[in-house]
């Protein structure tokens, strides 16, 4: 049995996806902007996580723009059955590489084409609505007009699935009142525990959680207990950071990102820690720390 079979499974739409996945982001240039550094080393990575057995891939066409989905199509194509990709819509970049909100019905229905297009693929598995009134984290407003495009075309056959990406509680019920939404996609870690409550409430629905930024981000973890339990447990931090969000709830979906093949594995090797009662308690005073 390999790392990533360690992780167990969790339904996304509705296919079995295991949770340990991986996400495309860190394959763009600088900033997320512009051509990969290493343009065959990036193809590697991506063989090498559907090798190691991830079958869930996170990518978005405003990612390069359209850098990582060229890259996935590239390396990947034809797909495997198992595999599932998952996009993102709701943003664009400027000339600067700005992250920039695209939520009319126009901006919206061409991005889904564009992911199409760069994916090479008929139909998109997953696309979540990306919700941009503040760049920089979750702020209220309806989601209702974007919303309402996004399940336009997934009547069309263009989509089959619908999630929610940098959203408020309200705007998670908001669009579970208008159609079926299958993931929530927010920042959430460690140390970032603001969704603590919104986790339980869709893992009790039996909806998928995909934490962005599980390391902490463009901001990595930085903790002493964090680094201590990894000492003592003969890992590295950002492993038992990823085994406690396996451990916080069944329906957590990882997708750590990264550039490099030893770190791909380094992260995927993270489903064979075993965490105990003791340390789960010890690691969630790093959170509290964070609060204080």
């Amino acid at each position: 049995m390999s790392s990533v079979d360690q992780s167990g499974t969790f339904i996304l739409g509705d296919r079995p996806v295991r949770r340990l996945g991986y996400g495309a982001m860190q394959l763009a240039g600088p900033g997320v902007f512009g051509p990969p550094k290493d343009h065959d080393t990036a193809l590697a990575v991506l063989r090498e996580a559907v090798a190691q057995g991830v079958n869930h891939i996170d990518t978005s066409d405003f990612y390069g723009p359209h850098v990582t989905n060229l890259l996935i199509r590239e390396a990947l194509a034809p797909y495997p059955d198992d595999l599932v990709i998952v996009t993102k819509i709701g943003a664009r970049r400027g000339t600067d590489g700005s992250w920039l909100p695209a939520f009319s019905a126009e901006e919206l229905t061409q991005a889904v084409q564009d992911n199409l297009h760069n994916l090479g693929l008929d139909v998109l598995e997953v696309v979540n609505l990306r919700v941009m009134f503040d760049a920089h984290g979750p702020a209220e407003g309806s989601i209702e007009a974007p919303l309402a495009t996004l399940a336009e075309l997934q009547r069309q056959g263009l989509v089959r699935h619908i999630g929610l990406s940098n959203v408020t509680a309200a705007q998670i019920a908001e669009g579970r009142r208008m159609c079926r939404i299958d993931c929530v996609q927010n920042q959430y870690n460690l140390a970032h525990r603001g969704d603590d409550a919104s986790i339980d409430d869709l893992a009790r629905d039996g909806t998928a959680y995909v934490p962005f930024f599980p390391l902490g981000g463009f901001n990595p973890l930085q903790s002493l207990t964090l680094s201590k339990v990894a000492a003592r447990l003969g890992a590295t931090p950002m492993q038992v950071a990823l085994a406690w969000l396996l451990r916080r709830a069944p329906n957590i979906l990882l997708i750590p990102g990264t550039s490099s093949v030893a770190h791909l594995r380094e992260n995927l090797a993270a489903a064979d820690l075993e965490l105990s009662d003791d340390v789960i308690k010890e690691l969630d005073g790093v959170a509290m720390a964070a609060c204080g």
